[in-house]
């Protein structure tokens, strides 16, 4: 997929992304929950509430063009339902982005205005990097698809420019050499993480 290009439809990727957060969600025991991830400001807890939360925010995006007010975060889930509020918010997301004319709709996200296309593919950027902080936290369980890696990179790039990231919650790009390099890796470095 070449970045020049325009992005796919993201609701396939959105799809597997969510199922692969969602098994990495299953392995997070009461055990794991105070543990670090590489997503400095979250430890495991802090990580799964603000995907639950940012899924929240998607499911408004999609069924109202807007995110206004919509917390980034999921404080009211309790330890015990993290998995299970997950799984609720996913399946309203994707009820809410079924109609394909919420592609092509214009809609406001926390960092701009753009067709729901766009947002949407961020959704899937930041599922699949917070899947590699988790995967992480929790001694990397399971393979992570590579293909959702890349599509999140091609997202990433357009979306994020190395220059002009103040005020964002990305640091500057970390150099990673591509040749030595998953895809995780490689975005990772992009997002400002020290892989």
């Amino acid at each position: 997929m070449d970045a020049a290009q325009p992005l796919p439809d993201p609701r396939p990727y959105y799809e597997r992304a969510a199922d692969q957060m969602a098994a990495l969600i299953d392995r997070a025991g009461k055990e794991t929950l105070d543990r670090p991830t590489p997503c400095s400001e979250y430890d495991v807890r802090g990580l799964v509430s603000h995907v639950i939360g940012g899924t929240r925010l998607f499911v408004a995006v999609g069924e109202h063009g807007d995110s206004t007010g919509v917390p980034d975060e999921a404080p009211d889930v309790a330890d015990d339902g993290l998995a299970e509020a997950y799984a609720t918010e996913r399946r309203k997301l994707a009820a809410a982005w079924a109609d394909d004319a919420t592609l092509e709709t214009v809609v406001t996200v926390p960092w701009g205005t753009m067709p729901g296309r766009y947002a949407l593919s961020g959704s899937v950027m930041e599922t699949v990097m917070h899947s590699w902080d988790l995967s992480r936290a929790l001694g990397d369980p399971m393979p992570l698809d590579q293909e959702l890696a890349a599509f999140a990179l091609v997202t990433a790039r357009q979306a994020l420019p190395p220059d002009g990231r103040e005020g964002m919650p990305f640091g500057p790009v970390v150099a990673v050499d591509p040749a030595e390099s998953d895809a995780y890796v490689q975005l990772a470095g992009w997002l400002g993480r020290t892989p």
